[in-house]
């Protein structure tokens, strides 16, 4: 049957580069001998530069004002990049992608993509700006609600009966959540400012994970959890870290694997070591991440359908910011785990 809808018609040349010329992103086309042989009209535009450009070898780009920006990126080898940031003035930002280009095995040049993410990234820094004013808005009452709700319930404004005693505790443990969730959107705009690690001082990591670990012994035997520290060693190396983020995310993943551990459950906490890093791990018996949700598990808000089934409350932040700063300190974060069988959350610490 003849296709009416669909005629078969096979682009010429010079429709072809019509089209590539026109496309809303920037294209760089360098051939074999790593010479300029193609910038289509946006990226032209972009760069204030015309066809004169073509032929020049990479390392001449250094004489353009806005080609060298690309340069120092790819580098004179011409580096592979996938959506690197590049700002070019305070009015425009790229992402910048690079790679190899083939023909029958046989490599043919590069190819650079150049994709106009400026108003993205203008939408993204409104938000962190309006969450940032938000927190701090925040931040300031609810202490001062906390403060309140403690002088009450030390009663130094009088005796109160059980009643009034629980009502209170209620109303602190919920205004404790919200400052939580104040601190980790104060935690997530430093994140996205570049701005999140404080100095890095030699620590005693054991002590850190023994300090998270005591404040977490009554909730350990009220849900009858059977806890192991193992190590596979007694002296565990200092190691260049801030200390207040680290303690956060051992903090963060050990407060996880009891929230979702059911009562007479296991956990084992193990810091081991190699040449290069500390090893870092806590392992449940808890409900486990289902295979769909695992590719989302550090993503900014992201809860697991299973998680909020079981605990409505969380906002999703933890791992986000857990993920950050252990990828600020030079480390690695991951995890193992089926649904209903447990997880695994490890993260490793450069010794050096």
């Amino acid at each position: 049957m003849k296709n009416d809808i669909f005629p078969k018609k096979i682009i010429s040349p010079d429709e072809a580069l019509v089209v590539i010329n026109y496309l809303s992103d920037g294209l760089i086309v360098f051939n074999e001998q790593k010479k300029l042989s193609f910038i289509n009209l946006f990226a032209q535009k972009i760069f204030g530069v015309d066809d004169r450009v073509l032929g020049i070898d990479i390392e001449e780009m250094v004489n353009f004002s806005g080609l060298k920006e690309v340069f120092f990126l790819l580098g004179k080898e011409i580096n592979e990049l996938n959506r690197k940031e590049l700002e070019i003035n305070k009015k425009m930002i790229l992402e910048v992608s690079s790679f190899p280009l083939f023909k029958e095995s046989r490599k043919i040049g590069y190819l650079v993509i150049l994709h106009d993410v400026t108003r993205e990234k203008s939408i993204e820094k409104m938000k962190t700006d309006f969450v940032s004013l938000s927190a701090h808005q925040l931040r300031t009452p609810l202490s001062s609600i906390n403060w309140a709700l403690d002088t009450l319930l030390k009663e130094r404004l009088g005796k109160l009966n059980e009643s009034q005693k629980t009502l209170l505790e209620q109303a602190k443990e919920s205004n404790q959540r919200m400052l939580a969730l104040v601190r980790d959107l104060l935690d997530v705009v430093k994140i996205e400012e570049g701005k999140y690690l404080g100095k890095l001082v030699p620590s005693d990591f054991l002590k850190i994970v023994q300090d998270v670990i005591k404040n977490y012994q009554e909730e350990i035997k009220k849900k009858e959890i059977k806890f192991q520290l193992q190590l596979t060693s007694n002296k565990i190396p200092k190691i260049n870290i801030d200390q207040e983020k680290i303690y956060s995310v051992v903090q963060n993943l050990i407060d996880n694997a009891l929230r979702y551990s059911f009562a007479g459950g296991m956990i084992i906490v193990s810091i081991n070591t190699d040449e290069n890093n500390l090893i870092f791990s806590v392992s449940d018996s808890g409900i486990g991440i289902p295979k769909e949700d695992q590719n989302n598990i550090f993503n900014k808000f992201f809860r697991s359908s299973n998680a909020t089934r079981l605990e409505t409350e969380g906002n999703g932040l933890g791992l986000f910011v857990s993920k950050n700063i252990i990828e600020a300190h030079g480390g690695k974060i991951w995890f193992e785990s089926e649904e209903n069988q447990g997880s695994t959350f490890y993260f490793t610490l450069p010794l050096k």
